[in-house]
């Protein structure tokens, strides 16, 4: 059954041609120049040092900075894709990267480099996490609901494969071309859409059309608001959606601050560039694809997503420990292959979250947990890239240069000991549907 429903999403893939193939070219060009970068900032800004403090610092300060805005500008531009069309959003966002890396293939000195921060940062504003959100919404349109499930899933398989054929091409390209190549791709996704995309939503008339812009943007605010606080009171009156909020916060706390700080680590460390990052990203990469392609599907229906959120929890735990412990050169390349299993945490995240919320609420409770994951990905920084910093210097307290990497393991160890505790969607599924009524009628 569960083969025949990944058969089925492949088929289902066939009228979303034209938003898949410029998306993946876009994954691809993005991914390819992940590895490059720690070398060229570090190079920039501190030219012949193997560690860059400051490097640190303005990679956690883009994280906090891009977490503050996209709280706000991710689910507006849901709301102006549903209501002004999917394609201009997406031309938007996917157009977003192409000027910060051609200033870094202009130019990769300490100027351009703090240039290409700023660029980046709004880059990441308007796209992180947005093109994938307005691309499910434009599958939506195309698929049935029962088939979507199939869909969504191939759809995140396509993404980590692009991510996998990104970092070969890092890995073999020399690195004065990394940044022309991803231009060319990024450039090839927004052409390609403007002339083959085709919209799904058509504009109706609306009532307030006569309203000046400042009463459109105020009542946009305001239904926000009011959305927000209806999420609210289903999640904290629900144990599971409350216990998954806590698993969630915790989990992005740890993972999201080692991933601002584990390449200039790595780096710091042991001497890594772009080859082995390369190496690495590749291992996570494949691994991703076979888990959510294959593993999840047949494992589920056995175990049931809170046995599979445990194992994926105690994973990352493992590979962060690995990680912040790192003896030798080969140890991260053993953390890496852990990222085929922790990867799981997101789609098990979602399907209890859905599982646990009525057909009604599907959209509040998702959106109120993928808030709360913001907020930790914009406060894990601020304690990360000191932390990091500190222990990479001279003037450590003890020898562990990877101490902070062990504090954020600590996160995760938080997140699976609420995981542990959460309760059977069903239970929670009936207490959901009790309050449910007052907020219909408060609509």
């Amino acid at each position: 059954m569960e083969w025949k429903s990944c058969i089925s999403g492949f088929r289902e893939l066939r009228p979303l041609v034209h938003l898949l193939l410029p998306l993946s070219v876009h994954w691809v060009a993005e991914q390819m120049t992940v590895s490059v970068l720690v070398d060229v900032v570090t190079a920039a800004l501190c030219p012949g040092q193997s560690t860059c403090a400051q490097a640190i610092y303005i990679s956690g300060l883009q994280q906090v900075v891009v977490g503050i805005f996209k709280m706000v500008v991710l689910p507006l531009l849901g709301q102006l894709a549903d209501e002004y069309g999917r394609k201009p959003f997406l031309l938007l966002t996917v157009s977003t990267s192409i000027f910060p890396f051609a200033l870094l293939a202009y130019d990769q000195s300490r100027g351009f480099v703090y240039a290409y921060y700023v660029l980046r940062t709004i880059s990441y504003i308007l796209s992180q996490g947005s093109i994938f959100c307005i691309s499910v919404a434009y599958a939506a349109d195309f698929v049935q609901e029962d088939k979507r499930a199939a869909v969504f899933s191939w759809m995140t398989g396509l993404f980590s494969a692009s991510h996998v054929l990104g970092n070969i091409l890092a890995r073999f390209l020399p690195e004065k071309y990394i940044f022309l190549v991803s231009i060319a791709l990024l450039i090839f996704g927004p052409i390609y859409m403007q002339f083959f995309l085709v919209e799904t939503v058509e504009r109706a008339q609306r009532k307030d059309q006569n309203s000046t812009f400042l009463t459109k943007i105020i009542k946009v605010f305001h239904t926000r608001y009011k959305s927000m606080r209806d999420a609210a009171i289903i999640v904290f009156s629900s144990p599971t959606l409350r216990g998954i909020s806590f698993v969630s916060f915790f989990y992005e706390l740890g993972m999201s601050g080692i991933n601002a700080v584990l390449l200039f680590y790595l780096k710091s460390v042991f001497g890594f560039n772009k080859n082995q990052y390369s190496e690495i990203l590749l291992m996570v990469g494949i691994g991703e694809i076979f888990s959510q392609i294959l593993l999840l599907p047949l494992v589920n229906p056995l175990v049931g997503e809170k046995v599979i959120l445990c194992l994926a929890l105690l994973a990352s735990i493992a590979y962060a420990f690995f990680y912040g412990l790192a003896w030798a050169s080969w140890v991260p390349y053993l953390s890496a292959s852990f990222g085929a299993i922790f990867v799981l945490v997101t789609p098990s995240t979602y399907a209890i979250i859905s599982k646990a919320s009525s057909s009604m609420n599907q959209g509040k409770a998702q959106g109120f947990v993928a808030g709360v994951q913001s907020i930790a990905s914009l406060l894990s920084p601020l304690a990360m890239s000191p932390l990091t910093s500190w222990f990479l210097s001279s003037n450590a307290p003890f020898d562990c240069k990877g101490f902070s990497i062990i504090v954020a393991s600590l996160c995760m160890m938080v997140a699976f000991c609420y995981a542990c505790m959460l309760k059977p969607e069903q239970e929670t599924k009936n207490l959901e549907e009790d309050i449910e009524a007052p907020l219909i009628t408060d609509n």
